[in-house]
């Protein structure tokens, strides 16, 4: 996130680090950081505006909605816009730090403080370049990129692209096809097929070139709906176009051949002659070629803050008489009202993780034909429906279909199902890193039932597994580690929920959940007019951003089903 404050990121550690680890007892450094640049916007914050803090009946002028900058039209009219929010609000800095410090889920994904009511999150990617796969605006350019990536339908029942098959594209149905696409292999995230682009630069040549500029632009070519050609001629169909030409994404889908001799006319000898060749060039090729030119894809997300807030109040006579218990009544409200706001940030933070992690799920599913999941049963072994719970686009239900797995014969012991739960809790972090390359998975959220099955299998002997699980039946969040995965309870999720969240803390700057706080918590106390009791409300004001190009990838959601007779405990 670029914020409009430019800040001593070790400065402000070293002056708030110390002042949060005393008042919280926070240790790690990775949230010390965070927090230390939530107190210094804080502070800014209270020194500009402290006539809020003064008056608390007061806000600063101009309040409203948040409204993002809009275009004024002329330069004189910038006073006709929307007023947006300007509102810097009380935040008492003790309670934000209690509500951050007892937040664990914010331990799941990476944490950006927000300086105001809005920001914006800016994240990139590298794409193979080397033209455009859209006008510039309102410009048509023919420049097309040396990959592109579509969703493709062949016309032959079953019939899949094969590695070095060519076909042709063209939208003008006159004259012959303005490019030539040769397959190169399928996207690993969504299965789209990717192609190398050979451009003809008249509708009656037949020569195609690497770089050459099609005499039609490449998104005009590759669009939803339009034909796919087997011959130059551009008349004989073999398939259609389900969707637009997109640029390749060099992390996601990296090609080896794009710096390499794959793509070149004279690319070798067999077997190193396909396009998916991974052969380098020869030292008199390397030196006479041109570099193949990669992009940099640069968004911005604009964000506003959403709001959690709550209030409590208490009678006079309540106040009064725990005072001989030496019980502060205001304080134990302001207690419970913390941990309301906790709570509900971390079931939101919570639902959002398994959402991303089903959504994932099922696109591995129909990309590679992979299921982690898993259903078990003692006899009669078929197929099973299993429920993910719902994805990151709607409210329906995710649900794969698994082949029934026969346990407790042969030998087996419960043991041996608490260790399959395990694998594939285990399979589903490098599966992340595979998917996601930005490395395997960090921790794990399940019921209590699946969390005490991990217990378990840490002091089985026959199965011995190097991990650091804490067997203490007190423990609930988290309960340990297990290959450098930190596995968490869900207290609130059903004891027969067998569901397991995996996922990746990145960095901010890499795809998946981010956390944004503008004020962690604010609190107000006033006394009610009529009874004169205390009353006191607290808000909370941050944005949950799924961040980056493709962020459910960051995340799984896996299930099991455990037949009749079958049991984890």
């Amino acid at each position: 996130m670029y914020s409009n404050q430019l800040i001593n990121e070790a400065e402000v550690r070293r002056t708030w680090a110390p002042i949060i680890e005393e008042a919280t007892g926070v240790k790690d450094n990775e949230k010390l950081s965070w927090m230390s640049k939530y107190c210094h916007y804080h502070n800014l914050n209270e020194s500009v505006y402290n006539t809020v803090h003064l008056n608390p009946n007061m806000n600063v002028q101009g309040m409203g909605a948040v409204t993002f900058p809009g275009d004024p039209g002329s330069l004189n009219s910038f006073a006709g816009q929307t007023a947006g929010s300007g509102d810097k609000p009380m935040s008492l800095l003790p309670l934000a730090m209690q509500v951050a410090a007892q937040t664990v889920g914010l331990d799941l994904v990476p944490v950006v403080p927000m300086s105001g009511p809005m920001g914006v999150l800016t994240y990139l990617d590298f794409v193979y370049g080397g033209g455009r796969t859209s006008d510039a605006g309102g410009k048509v350019t023919t420049s097309a990129p040396l990959l592109i990536k579509a969703p493709a339908t062949l016309d032959a029942t079953g019939a899949e692209f094969a590695v070095d098959d060519v076909v042709y594209t063209s939208s003008t149905g006159v004259g012959n096809a303005s490019y030539e696409l040769t397959y190169v292999g399928k996207s690993r995230i969504d299965g789209y097929p990717i192609f190398r682009v050979r451009g003809n630069a008249s509708a009656s040549g037949t020569t195609f070139a690497q770089g050459t500029e099609g005499f039609e632009a490449i998104y005009q070519a590759v669009a939803d709906t339009l034909d796919i050609y087997a011959d130059v001629a551009a008349t004989v169909v073999v398939g259609n176009w389900d969707g637009s030409a997109e640029y390749v994404k060099a992390l996601e889908d990296h090609i080896p051949g794009f710096s390499g001799n794959a793509f070149e006319a004279n690319n070798g000898s067999a077997p190193f002659s396909g396009i998916d060749s991974v052969d380098p060039y020869e030292r008199g090729v390397g030196e006479s070629t041109p570099d193949n030119i990669m992009g940099l894809s640069l968004f911005n997300k604009s964000v506003s803050a959403k709001t959690y807030q709550v209030a409590a109040a208490v009678t006079r006579e309540q106040v009064q008489d725990l005072k001989q218990f030496g019980i502060d009544a205001v304080a134990q409200v302001e207690a419970v009202l913390v941990n309301e706001l906790t709570q509900d940030i971390n079931k939101l933070i919570l639902d959002r993780i398994f959402r991303n992690g089903a959504t994932n799920a099922a696109n591995v599913l129909a990309v590679d034909g992979l299921v982690l999941s898993a259903s078990f049963v003692t006899a009669g072994a078929a197929t099973t429906s299993v429920n993910l719970g719902p994805g990151n686009t709607s409210n329906t239900p995710v649900t794969v279909t698994v082949n029934d797995t026969l346990v407790g014969t042969g030998g087996e012991t419960q043991g041996s199902l608490q260790r399959r739960i395990l694998t594939k809790i285990l399979a589903a972090t490098n599966l992340i890193s595979t998917r996601g390359r930005r490395g395997p998975a960090t921790f794990a959220v399940c019921s209590g039932q699946i969390g005490t099955a991990l217990q378990d299998i840490a002091g089985f002997v026959p199965y011995p597994l190097a991990n650091t699980v804490n067997q203490s039946g007190g423990s609930l969040y988290p309960i340990g580690a297990i290959a450098g995965v930190t596995v968490y309870v869900d207290p609130n999720m059903s004891w027969n929920d067998l569901r397991v969240a995996i996922g990746r803390k990145g960095d901010g700057n890499s795809p998946g959940l981010v956390f944004m706080p503008y004020l962690m918590a604010e609190s107000v106390e006033t006394i009610a007019e009529g009874t004169m009791a205390p009353k006191i409300a607290v808000k909370s004001r941050f944005a949950l951003v799924d961040a980056g190009f493709h962020p459910e990838t960051m995340y799984y959601t896996l299930a099991f089903n455990l037949g009749t007779g079958v049991s984890l405990i």
